[in-house]
């Protein structure tokens, strides 16, 4: 069974079903691309992807070692690059709440940012820089 179906809607949009859940998600191309630029790109999935995905394995990290880090947040900026068009570079910034974490669990998180899944298939051209603050 599929992950995720997806249908062309027409004027560069899609819509996008995640089969086991039925959520769904729209994706437009961007203005710079001849989109309406109303949702997010497949490029910016891409990003999305890899910014939660650094999250989901520091917090798997966090429950294994419980260490409290809800309320983290990550901000995702996109470099975009032409001939080809492709995500040229990503800039991961993990912000973590104001606690008192120990040197140690300092290092645990941030070793667990750099060894998400989507990080580890993304293309080796693509320059991705992953920046965990306490």
């Amino acid at each position: 069974m599929a992950t995720i179906t997806a249908t062309y809607l027409g004027d560069l949009r899609t819509t996008a079903t995640h089969t086991k859940s039925g959520d769904t998600l729209t994706t437009d191309a961007p203005t710079d691309n001849r989109g309406k630029g109303e949702a997010f790109s497949p490029t910016d999935l891409v990003a999305t992807a890899l910014g939660t995905c650094v999250l989901t394995v520091m917090g798997i990290k966090a429950r294994d070692a419980d260490i409290d880090m809800d309320g983290a947040t990550v901000s995702v900026q996109k470099t975009m690059g032409s001939n080809p068009r492709r995500i040229l570079k990503l800039e991961v910034t993990v912000q973590m709440p104001d606690r008192d974490y120990t040197g140690r669990e300092q290092q645990q998180l941030t070793r667990a940012a750099h060894h998400c899944p989507v990080d580890n298939s993304l293309h080796p051209d693509m320059e991705v820089v992953i920046e965990v603050l306490f």
